[in-house]
């Protein structure tokens, strides 16, 4: 893919993006491939990050050959990997490992509505801050029954946007309610390569284990995340279920009739 235009005035950095996909799942088996609106999941996910301004490519990380031709078919950028890694993190770090690039973002391939401005909020702390290791997104958190699910992964961060703690338990605790607002944390993260390269070496921490949030990870190990509250409207759906991929086969249906 072409360097976009105007792209050389904005930044010298080369950024890509790279979603892991998995055939295999437990609860909703060879999801990346469910047809929605005629297309596979997968190809929405390709399609959507490609319209982001700061990305200069994207490729799909596989284990799977049928994801692989599903890929070619629509003329995407895949790449095999090891069928042993055990998280998506080392899947996208196998990718990026060969491709010369700056940045690297992770874009989940079970987010088919991803929005595409979000993945330049995520990349544009590293304009700025040349030696920034690490960024995430979050959202406020709008509906109550949200606070106390455990599912809903929430984040609080200091005064510069770095993160102090995520949990699935609520946080901070709302003592006062007087300017009280949680954050949700959205689960999509750019690295700069060679600190990628470093966080997938690093061995699980305590608080990682208790929580179930690999990203604490990084918090354990002293590096600094820059937690960016997005300004656009997250209407995001995590596929994981029948239900959910039913649910977004409506909304691209609705939105494919307006």
């Amino acid at each position: 893919m072409a360097r976009k235009k105007g792209q050389e005035s904005k930044s010298k950095m080369r950024a890509i993006g790279v979603i892991p996909a998995r055939y295999g799942s437990t609860r909703l088996e060879g999801k990346p491939l469910k047809d929605i609106g005629g297309k596979p999941m997968i190809q929405l996910v390709y399609e959507a990050a490609q319209r982001a301004q700061l990305l200069q490519a994207v490729y799909v990380a596989t284990d799977d050959e049928r994801i692989v031709r599903a890929v070619e078919q629509f003329g995407g950028n895949v790449r095999m990997t090891s069928a042993d890694h055990k998280t998506g993190t080392d899947r996208v770090a196998e990718v990026a490992a060969g491709i010369d690039t700056d940045i690297v973002v992770n874009i989940q391939g079970d987010e088919p509505l991803i929005n595409p401005a979000m993945l330049d909020e995520l990349i544009q702390p590293f304009v700025v801050e040349p030696e920034l290791p690490m960024s995430t997104m979050c959202v406020p958190i709008l509906e109550e029954e949200a606070l106390n699910n455990p599912n809903v992964v929430k984040v609080v961060f200091d005064q510069r946007g770095y993160a102090l703690y995520f949990s699935r338990s609520l946080i901070p605790y709302p003592r006062k309610m007087d300017n009280f607002q949680a954050y949700e944390h959205l689960g999509i993260y750019a690295y700069r390569k060679d600190f990628l390269l470093t966080y997938v070496g690093l061995p699980q921490s305590r608080l990682e284990i208790n929580e179930s949030l690999e990203q604490l990870r990084v918090l354990e190990a002293g590096y600094r995340l820059k937690v960016v509250a997005s300004t656009q409207l997250y209407d995001g759906i995590s596929v994981d279920t029948q239900e959910d991929l039913e649910s977004v086969r409506q909304i691209v249906q609705e939105r494919a009739g307006r």
